[in-house]
């Protein structure tokens, strides 16, 4: 009454070689859209930092990572002096440089 009938399961058939691709073929799935939505992307994002600082030069007015406003007076191999008002200069290292502005956006 309260305890059922065990019944003989058939064994399992023998897995195929199609089976274990086709069960791996989501995770590839997965690493191919994670290359293209963030690794790509991120990799491109450095590319253009690094050339955007090497070609940094003399007069050109940057903003640095604190947010600083200046226009560069002279280039070292890795730091750059920062003219942010008349006769104030500041010494920041190249990687700290965000962003170049248009000429003429300091006043």
């Amino acid at each position: 009454m309260f305890i059922s009938n065990a019944y003989a399961q058939a064994a399992p058939a023998a897995a195929s070689p199609e089976s274990g691709l086709l069960g791996m073929l989501p995770l590839v799935l997965m690493f191919v859209v994670l290359y293209f939505v963030m690794i790509r992307p991120q990799m491109k994002r450095q590319k253009e930092a690094k050339a955007m600082i090497e070609a940094l030069a003399k007069g050109d007015e940057v903003v640095t990572a604190g947010g600083v406003i200046g226009k560069i007076s002279k280039l070292g191999d890795s730091f750059v002096h920062l003219e942010v008002a008349n006769g104030v200069e500041l010494q920041v290292q190249r990687g700290a440089i965000t962003q170049v502005l248009p000429k003429g956006s300091l006043k």
